[in-house]
């Protein structure tokens, strides 16, 4: 087993792909081509070792693997989200 975490980038390309089903969307969202989000997600796939979607002509469907997945890690950026928003409004009362 790797202990070795993947990109941070892909995994958060990956979230995104996952909560829009569509690469398009989630390029938009994070402001790149739906090529570098299409290339990430595949780095991420080999990475892993198995696929998180099921490409189909012009959309996604999400894996059984790849569902479980960005369940954990929209979680897990909600919690990000929430520890930068705290640690920002701390900063804000320093000032």
């Amino acid at each position: 087993m790797n202990p070795r975490l993947p990109s941070l980038s892909a995994l958060r390309t990956f979230e995104t792909a996952a909560r829009h089903q569509s690469f398009k969307k989630a390029a938009e969202e994070l402001s790149v081509t739906p090529v570098a989000v299409t290339r990430q997600v595949k780095a991420l796939e080999q990475d892993l070792g198995l696929d998180l979607f099921t490409r189909m002509h012009r959309r996604v469907i999400l894996t059984e693997a790849g569902h479980e997945l960005a369940v954990e890690l929209t979680e897990a950026f909600r919690a990000m989200r929430g520890a930068v928003e705290r640690t920002r409004e701390r900063a804000g009362r320093r000032l």
